[in-house]
């Protein structure tokens, strides 16, 4: 494990961005925790969040010409990753989407740097993949090559079929998902945790039923 996953992990939990308890999912499943990134809402949380981003994409060695977000919660995301890439001498260009077309000014839906190269998307989660569905199409009518998504958390949570929504995604587009952490990494981090020993036990359960591996 590299040691930022687990620090993010720590991280998270400091902010109660990552809670443990009893949460039931969109899919009506009993969830032994619940991660909410919209909880990352100060510019020090943010900023740290954003150097979590930064140093996932560099640790993949992923190539990459420039950032995109799909709006909303991908929007801060690429912006702040971008100011930590570029702390970390990478200075790349970005942009994110509006929801609706703009017929005055610039106009259009796209904002911020033109989309070319090779983009990588910045979200929180994949839940049901719609965003990064959008976001592909998008990129891919502007001319450039979606080459892979970054996001916060993978659940490594089964959807409706035997995949999750990260693997789905891999298959669909045959892109790569980094992420920062996964659940494998949240269950290292409450292994050493001594006072977490029943978190721990729930949380394997939930996995043991609802996991999946990736390969």
């Amino acid at each position: 494990m590299f040691n930022f996953r687990l620090d993010f992990i720590r991280f998270a939990v400091a902010q109660n961005v990552l809670c443990f308890g009893e949460f039931q999912t969109k899919a009506g499943r009993l969830s032994p925790y619940f991660f909410n990134a919209g909880l990352f809402n100060d510019g020090a949380s943010l900023h740290k969040l954003t150097q979590f981003y930064a140093q996932a994409i560099l640790a993949s060695g992923l190539p990459f010409d420039m950032l995109f977000g799909p709006a909303y919660k991908g929007i801060p995301l690429a912006a702040g990753t971008a100011i930590a890439l570029a702390e970390q001498g990478r200075n790349i260009p970005y942009s994110y989407n509006r929801k609706e077309a703009k017929d005055h000014g610039e106009g259009g839906t796209i904002v911020g740097a033109k989309l070319q190269g090779r983009v990588l998307i910045i979200d929180d989660v994949i839940s049901a993949g719609t965003s990064v569905r959008e976001s592909i199409e998008l990129i891919r009518a502007a001319g450039a090559e979606p080459c892979g998504v970054v996001i916060a958390l993978d659940r490594m949570e089964r959807g409706q079929g035997d995949l999750s929504a990260v693997q789905e995604v891999r298959q669909s587009y045959g892109i790569p998902v980094i992420a920062i952490a996964t659940l494998d990494d949240l269950l290292g981090y409450l292994q050493d945790e001594a006072h977490m020993v029943q978190n721990l036990r729930a949380t394997q359960i939930y996995r043991d039923q609802y996991g999946v591996t990736h390969g």
